[in-house]
């Protein structure tokens, strides 16, 4: 697995006005791993696709990460957020639409470099409480990815393929996690995935300190 350096680069955005104050807020667990993050062996929907490099101040910028991803409203107000700091020239479609909690979109095509940049838990979370439950791209920073573990937020698969060149965004497309395979089904083609090896039972467990609980590593709550 290669890990890259980081851009020496980082786009910030205009502030993004938060959702509208008069709209309820719907409630939700504090770590969204606490939701099923997969139906069976597979996850399904649209994707949404990136290129190389996307780092961690695209995914949430800094001026976000007040926000405690322990307080459900907060979480459910972080995800509003997620992935607004790509630059909106390069991305037409936003990953969250403007006012909503929610993304349409709960599988990531990337390229290298998926996360790169500073080092913050709240970046798979952001994405997870949008709705997000994987990404896959071609490699990771290495950070990044075992933040995808540690949260439960994310399945981070890899791909040797350059699928940001196959896949667009808005394309349908299905993981199966037993043939460890991604198949875009608007366009009919297949690809393999490797091995998400010690990492899946974690996230399927919902994070490191739930698995730790469930393997009996620590105790479980009271």
């Amino acid at each position: 697995m290669a890990f890259l350096a980081a851009p020496a680069r980082l786009v910030r955005p205009a502030r993004r006005p938060l959702p509208p104050s008069g709209r309820a807020c719907p409630r939700a667990p504090p770590v969204c791993a606490l939701r099923p993050k997969r139906s069976g062996n597979e996850i399904r929907g649209k994707v949404f696709v990136v290129r190389d490099n996307i780092d961690t101040d695209q995914i949430i910028p800094a001026e976000h990460l007040t926000l405690v991803p322990s307080n459900p409203d907060e979480y459910r107000t972080l995800g509003s957020f997620a992935m607004c700091g790509l630059p909106p020239d390069m991305y037409a479609t936003p990953y969250v639409a403007e006012g909503a909690y929610d993304t349409e979109f709960p599988i990531i095509v990337g390229g290298e470099n998926f996360g790169c940049g500073s080092s913050r838990e709240h970046a798979p979370v952001a994405i997870g409480a949008a709705g997000g439950c994987a990404v896959v791209a071609q490699s990771y920073a290495r950070i990044f990815f075992r933040n995808c573990s540690a949260t439960g937020e994310l399945y981070p698969w890899e791909s040797e393929d350059r699928l940001v060149d196959v896949f667009k965004t808005g394309d349908q497309a299905v993981i199966d996690f037993e043939k460890r395979e991604i198949r875009n089904t608007t366009s009919g083609e297949s690809f393999a995935l490797r091995p998400l090896g010690d990492v899946q039972p974690v996230i399927d467990a919902g994070g490191i300190f739930e698995y730790a609980r469930q393997t009996g590593m620590i105790a479980k709550k009271s």
